[in-house]
Parts: structure tokens; C-alpha cells; sequence
């Protein structure tokens, strides 16, 4: 990397270089003829492209790099913290991180955010040792999930990663990186058209230039620490290793199934870090392999690493709402639409409010597609039922629903998310949702079943207090088929009764 950045600096100053030599050569009486003559042209020329080079060097000096959105711990925040990341680097002879900071994610690395400071200084080496160390950006499942010293044994190579930072050719190749990155993703307006485009161009110009050297030499870096942090709970590590897996299996399913829902009705889950506990406690419960051996619950009696934080529901909250910003787009602030809701909460503001917000829309859905002498009938399930039964345009019915308005209590002024958590659901996928919330509604109106939230699988229908898995086959079997027989099977063995009109919103 550094060889392509003093290369382009050779390239820039070659043509005022030779056009010195011809000034020179001319005043000297040692050069004449055409050579004299163009003496002036490439003086010319030079200028214009040191001017360029120029340009260049001054966007990438002062383009700000990205940053992750975190949310950063202070010191008096969380000093156990504080002090086994200190502890850990003093044994591992490197310098300690200059803040910690927790992110949504399932994923632990450093993060230089030093500032951008333009001049001739960020051009010598030497500088690295006068900036401060990188920050450390750690998942914040892993703080709920892990116990303090897998967490350790977790964290070992990563915090050994601040002694090549600050190594001054390493760090002076990840600011030339990282400046060439922001400058090639430069927004319009910060300079004349021309003029950005023309420094774009040069950055992703140099950046192809560098090829697989960054990673290459990350890599390099990633492989050093590892071998540094050998010395540090080696054992432990492949244990804690063991549980990243399980960290992210359980972090995935519980925002898919259980926090995308809630985002959707204009709620966000405060306390998303406790809920990934619970939903690996319950996926372990049902790991009859795992029960067996026992390992599970003489785990759990270990101190976990979030007792090193002070206010860890404070914290989850925090964390919980940038989870919500980018995965869903949500405000980054709480609002009269955008409210948190606890999980003792969620089968009462979320999965009932959902049902019944669907349930309406599906009629009013099937409003739009029936005769004119037949709108307006009862919200009854047995409607939505006898329609499909009877051989009603599925497609058409899932074209209305996917062009169906998005309901007042679920409109919050939402951004494009950074991370999206699934594509855009098909229309065959709303039509079974919807069918399926009808049902719901049906059955808590006039069986007593109630809303439940099952940790791995989201909203949840309890009947007589257990979950009964085939009614999402029957009502499947339905929309893909027209065959309601299944159904309505299910709904005589439950005590539903499809006639009775239920309760919208």
C-alpha cells in the first residue's frame, strides 16, 4: 500500500521534475532546440498535474472514514470491564485499548478512531506513536451469553491486535487505506462535480492498485495476535469459540423471528441482549443432547460477563434501539410511534395488536375484490375461509394485500436499514401470514386460546397453554391449494368457531 501511495506521489512530481531539469539544462546553454522550447509546456503540464495531485491528497487527507454505529461505555460505566480489557493487554505486553464500545452484532474487533488531522505530519510514519490505540467494538450478545472468562479467552486476540497498530508502517498503510476508501465513496457537494468525480476515479484507481495487500497484511495481523494470545486461556478459547456459533444462531432467530414483528407494529424490544439468553436457554432446552449431559445448566451458574457492566439494563436498552436502527430503520429515538416494549409485554402490544392489524387488512383486502352487494360483511373468519374454499383469486387477494397501505399505527418516519434482515416478503408469503393472524383472532375470540411469544420461533398461538404446530401447515395447505379440509379440521378439534365475527383493529 505504501509503495502504490509513494508511486502516485513519484508520477506527480516527475513532469515538474524533468521540466526542472529542461529550465536548467536551457539556462546552462547545455540544452537547444525543440527541447528548449518545451521547456515551458511541461513546466506547464507539471503544475496543472501537481495541482491535481493536490486535490487528490487533500480529499483523502481530510475524507472521514465510516464508523460503526456503537454505543460506547465510559469507564465509570463499566470499570470491572474497563479493567479486564486493561489486565488482558498488560499480559499480553500490548497497549490497552483507548475506549470499549458494544455493538448489535455477534462479532468483536478494533476500530482506529483517531482523528483525520490534514498536513504533512500524517505523512511520516512516526505519527503512530503519538496517536491513541484503537477502540475495541465487542458484540454485546457475547457480554449477555458468555461467562467472564470465556469472554476473556474471547477477546485475547483481538485486544493483541492494538501492538501492531501501533507499529508505524502498519499504521500508516491502514490511513492510507482507509483515507483512499472515504474519499472513493465521497458524497456529491463536497466538491465541484468535476472535481469529485476526478477524485473518486483516482481513489478506486488506487484502490484496484492495491489489490489483496490490505487483506493480506489484516490477515498477517490477525494471525500475529492469534499467536500472541496463546499464552492467555488458550483452553478456554476453544470453548468460547463454540459459543460464538450458538451466540449467532440464537441473535439471528431472535431478531428474524421475534424483534422484526415488534419493529414492524412501531415497537422495539428494550432488552434484546436478555432475550438472546432466553431464546439459547430454550433452544438448549429442547436439545435433548445437551439436557442429557448436563453441561447447559452448570454453565449457567457461572458469573455471566454482563455483571461487569453497572446498569446492563441500561445498556441492553441502548443497544436494542441501534439494533433497531439498522436492521430496521428505525428512528434513533423514541417516539409516540416508536415505543419499547418489554418482553412481559410483547404477546400483548405486539403479537395480539399484530393479528388483529392483519386481520383487518386482509378484509378490507377482500373488501376490494368481491361484489359490490358483498362488501362490507362481518369480519369473519368462515368469509375468508368459504372465499379461498371456493376457488377466489389467491393471486389477486395477495396483490391487494402487498399494495395494502401501511396501517397509522405502525407509521414511523423509517430509513433504508444499513443491515436488512430479509428481502421483501412475496405475496404468497403476506397472503399466508394474514390467513394465519385471521385464525389467530378466531381462536383467542372465541376458544380462549391466548398470544404467546416463543422465543426461536416469534409470535406464538397457545391453546389450552401449548402451541400447536399444524395449524401452520393447514392454513399453508390452504393458500397454496384452495383445500381448507385441514383446516377446518383444526379449527372443529380447537372449539373455534369461524361464523362469530372477531374484534379488529
Amino acid at each position: 500500500m505504501l509503495r502504490v501511495r509513494h508511486t502516485a506521489l513519484t508520477v506527480a512530481l516527475l513532469p515538474l521534475a524533468v521540466a526542472v531539469v529542461l529550465v536548467t539544462g536551457s539556462a546552462t546553454d547545455r540544452i537547444h532546440g525543440g527541447l528548449e522550447a518545451s521547456r515551458w509546456w511541461v513546466a506547464a503540464g507539471g503544475a496543472v498535474l501537481l495541482a491535481l495531485a493536490a486535490l487528490v491528497a487533500d480529499a483523502v487527507l481530510r475524507a472521514e472514514p465510516a464508523r460503526s454505529p456503537t454505543v460506547p461505555i465510559a469507564r465509570d460505566a463499566a470499570p470491572d470491564l474497563h479493567r479486564l480489557v486493561a489486565d488482558l493487554a498488560d499480559r499480553l505486553g500490548v497497549p490497552a485499548p483507548s475506549a470499549i464500545a458494544l455493538t448489535p452484532d455477534c462479532d468483536s474487533w478494533l476500530e482506529d478512531r483517531s482523528p483525520r488531522r490534514p498536513g504533512r505530519a500524517l505523512l511520516r510514519g512516526r505519527e503512530a506513536q503519538e496517536l491513541p490505540p484503537p477502540v475495541l467494538v465487542i458484540g454485546s450478545p457475547f457480554l449477555w451469553w458468555m461467562r467472564v472468562a470465556e469472554l476473556r479467552a474471547l477477546l485475547a486476540p483481538v485486544v493483541a491486535g492494538t501492538g501492531p497498530s501501533a507499529q508505524p508502517d502498519i499504521a500508516a498503510a491502514r490511513r492510507f487505506i482507509r483515507g483512499l476508501d472515504a474519499a472513493a465513496a465521497l458524497p456529491p457537494g463536497r466538491l465541484p462535480a468535476p472535481a469529485g468525480a476526478f477524485v473518486r476515479f483516482t481513489a478506486k484507481l488506487m484502490l484496484r492498485a492495491c489489490g489483496e495487500h490490505p487483506a493480506e497484511m489484516e490477515r498477517g495481523v490477525a494471525a500475529a495476535g492469534s499467536e500472541r494470545a496463546q499464552t492467555v486461556d488458550f483452553g478456554l478459547r476453544i470453548a468460547a469459540q463454540e459459543q460464538v456459533g450458538l451466540a449467532y444462531a440464537g441473535w439471528d432467530r431472535l431478531l428474524t423471528r421475534v424483534a422484526l414483528p415488534a419493529w414492524r407494529m412501531g415497537r422495539w424490544p428494550s432488552r434484546l441482549d436478555a432475550g438472546v439468553v432466553s431464546a439459547l436457554t430454550e433452544l438448549s432446552r429442547r436439545d435433548r443432547l445437551a439436557a442429557q449431559e448436563g453441561a447447559f445448566a452448570s454453565r449457567l451458574g457461572e458469573r455471566p460477563a454482563c455483571d461487569l457492566l453497572e446498569e446492563p439494563g441500561a445498556v441492553d436498552e441502548a443497544v436494542s434501539l441501534l439494533a433497531a436502527r439498522l436492521f430496521h430503520g428505525g428512528p434513533a429515538e423514541p417516539g409516540p410511534g416508536w415505543c419499547p416494549v418489554a418482553w412481559e409485554q410483547y404477546p400483548d402490544e405486539v403479537v395480539d395488536r399484530k393479528w388483529r392489524t392483519e386481520a383487518a387488512r386482509l378484509h378490507r383486502a377482500l373488501d376490494g375484490l368481491v361484489k359490490q352487494g358483498e362488501s362490507g360483511r362481518s369480519a369473519t373468519l368462515a368469509r375468508v375461509v368459504d372465499w379461498l374454499d371456493d376457488g377466489g383469486d389467491r393471486e389477486a387477494l395477495a396483490d391487494a394485500l402487498r399494495a395494502a397501505p401501511r396501517d397509522p399505527a405502525g407509521q414511523v418516519p423509517l430509513t433504508a436499514p444499513l443491515f436488512p434482515l430479509q428481502a421483501p416478503r412475496t405475496g404468497r408469503e403476506l397472503l399466508t401470514d394474514h390467513v394465519l393472524a385471521m385464525v389467530c383472532c378466531a381462536a383467542v375470540d372465541t376458544a380462549g386460546a391466548a398470544p404467546g411469544l416463543d422465543w426461536l420461533d416469534g409470535p406464538a398461538l397457545l391453546v389450552d397453554g401449548e402451541r400447536r404446530p399444524e395449524l401452520g401447515r393447514a392454513v399453508q395447505s390452504l393458500v397454496e391449494s384452495g383445500d381448507a379440509t385441514a383446516l377446518r379440521s383444526w379449527l372443529n378439534d380447537a372449539g373455534v368457531r369461524p361464523e362469530k365475527p372477531v374484534l379488529l383493529v
